[in-house]
């Protein structure tokens, strides 16, 4: 199999677990707030289930383009009022600190050292729906080597539009065919192979704790199929 000249990563879910991240951030919010009845892991995935509707506005045209942090702020109140917790009780600072809580999220325990490994025969960037400043704090704080971070601001448009793929391979000089996403998600490779890239399934049965995944149904033959970003540095020979 011809291997490609560049790797590109999903980053939510497929780097980093952003699940427990979350539900640890949101867990003394919602004790402050004698909201124990809550499932922090649940208040997690009640964040993340709007995370999809957001950007299909931006997708369908109905708002410009915003930077994922603005999302995820609004998904965060808007979450709140769902739960019957008025997000001023939070206040202003608790909510941007718990907004910020996406750019804290730790690795999974295989990932800085597959990164590594893959690096030392691949550039190695970011393809995610993250803006500029929450994949940088991101990496800086878990010790992710990336060799570029390139946000949604590059193409300014969110995956899985086809331009967010394609703007990344020119970014790179390189033609999509010569591009590998990396990913945990079905539906995003299956996008990224509608685009000509070359494609690489990480298998993170813990994403959502160990819940079958909600794109299952998009799996398909992908050129690459592991467990692990060390298991896939052995696959391409690195």
């Amino acid at each position: 199999m011809t291997l490609p000249k560049a790797l590109a990563f999903d980053v939510f879910g497929t780097v980093v677990d952003w699940r427990t991240g979350i539900a640890r951030e949101a867990a003394p919010v919602l004790a402050r707030l004698g909201r124990e009845d809550i499932d922090p892991h649940v208040f997690a995935d009640g964040w993340r289930a709007r995370y999809q509707p957001a950007m299909a506005r931006v997708r369908d045209g109905k708002r410009g383009f915003v930077i994922l942090d603005v999302l995820h702020r609004e998904m965060l109140e808007d979450l709140l009022h769902s739960l019957d917790i008025d997000p001023q009780a939070i206040g202003e600072e608790g909510l941007a600190d718990l907004t910020e809580a996406w750019h804290r999220l730790d690795p999974w325990p295989d990932a800085v050292d597959g990164l590594t490994r893959l690096k030392a025969a691949f550039p190695i960037v970011t393809l995610s729906n993250g803006n500029i400043a929450l994949m940088l704090d991101m990496a800086r704080r878990a010790g992710l080597p990336w060799d570029a971070i390139l946000g949604a601001e590059v193409s300014g448009y969110y995956k899985p539009d086809p331009e967010a793929y394609l703007a990344t391979a020119r970014a790179l000089a390189i033609e999509p065919g010569e591009l590998c996403l990396v990913a945990a998600h079905h539906s995003d490779l299956a996008a990224a192979r509608g685009c000509g890239l070359l494609t690489a399934y990480v298998d993170r049965p813990m994403e959502y704790g160990g819940r079958p995944a909600p794109d299952r149904h998009s799996a398909s033959d992908w050129e690459w199929s592991v467990a692990s970003l060390t298991e896939l540095a052995d696959a391409l020979g690195t």
